[in-house]
């Protein structure tokens, strides 16, 4: 019967394997545990919302990144390249007492295997009963705000304004109901704010206290018909609260003309 011999391996390369396991392992934990685990002593950012009594606080939506727990993602040629790993968050900011005020604590640190940090918040207000500007009428869009305090851009893309410190947000809105007709009847409630972007998009790579101001120009409502078939000349009509008529072919209102509108009126 053959006799068999242990081979010994060196002892460098008996620490070597064993380290390199052991790396290969931590790897393998991150990968497996992706969980968020913000420690209780992580430095917290403050979001807080004051909300007109017309509408609601949304729902918080949190993302962290990680350096350590990456993924292979594809350019647009094909070409595969590692990205951060992403993890969400929701977060269900809080009303302070009987006030008009709502706040959440969101940990800068998410903790866990992966070290995951803050990256971006997304925020906003809606409007708390959408069908009481008619039978089957739903909320649009407006009325939100992105915060990033890193150098990624958010899902919706990109900072517009870079603040250093504190983030303090005061807006104005306009109610805007829109009807439209090609590809199926809808029609909705938005708030319009100043800008072409629906969100506000801010960098804060140190904030410590987010707040935002929604003003809400409730006597002010702007209107808007889409045409009913795709046909040259058809624009978009647009009426204003001071019984004016606009048609044009932009899809919004013309915020500096409701903003004049409302300065005449309040000024008389």
């Amino acid at each position: 019967m053959a006799e068999h011999k242990r081979t010994r391996l060196p002892l460098r390369l008996s620490v070597a394997l064993l380290a390199m396991l052991a790396m290969l392992s931590s790897l393998a934990g991150c990968v497996s545990d992706r969980r968020l685990a913000p420690p209780a002593n992580s430095e917290q950012v403050t979001v807080r919302i004051t909300v007109p009594a017309e509408l609601k606080a949304e729902t918080i939506e949190v993302m962290y990144r990680s350096t350590l727990c990456t993924f292979t993602d594809h350019s647009a040629y094909g070409a595969p390249y590692q990205r951060d790993g992403y993890q969400n968050m929701d977060i269900q900011p809080v009303q302070q007492g009987q006030s008009d005020i709502y706040e959440a604590k969101v940990p800068r640190n998410g903790g866990g295997a992966c070290q995951w940090q803050l990256s971006n918040v997304t925020f906003g207000v809606t409007y708390r009963e959408p069908e009481r500007f008619g039978e089957n009428v739903v909320y649009g869009t407006g009325g939100g705000v992105v915060v990033i305090f890193d150098d990624n851009a958010s899902p919706r893309g990109g900072a517009n304004i870079k603040v250093d410190g504190d983030l303090t947000i005061k807006e104005g809105y306009y109610p805007w109901i829109d009807e439209e007709f090609i590809g199926g009847y809808t029609k909705d409630i938005s708030l319009l704010g100043d800008g072409y972007d629906y969100y506000l998009m801010y960098q804060a790579l140190n904030a410590r206290l987010v707040s935002y101001e929604p003003v809400l120009h409730s006597k002010f409502m702007v209107y808007s018909t889409g045409p009913k078939e795709k046909k040259k000349g058809n624009f978009v009509i647009f009426n204003y609260p001071d019984g004016s008529v606009e048609q044009a072919s932009r899809a919004k209102p013309d915020f500096r003309r409701l903003e004049s509108i409302r300065i005449a009126a309040e000024t008389k």
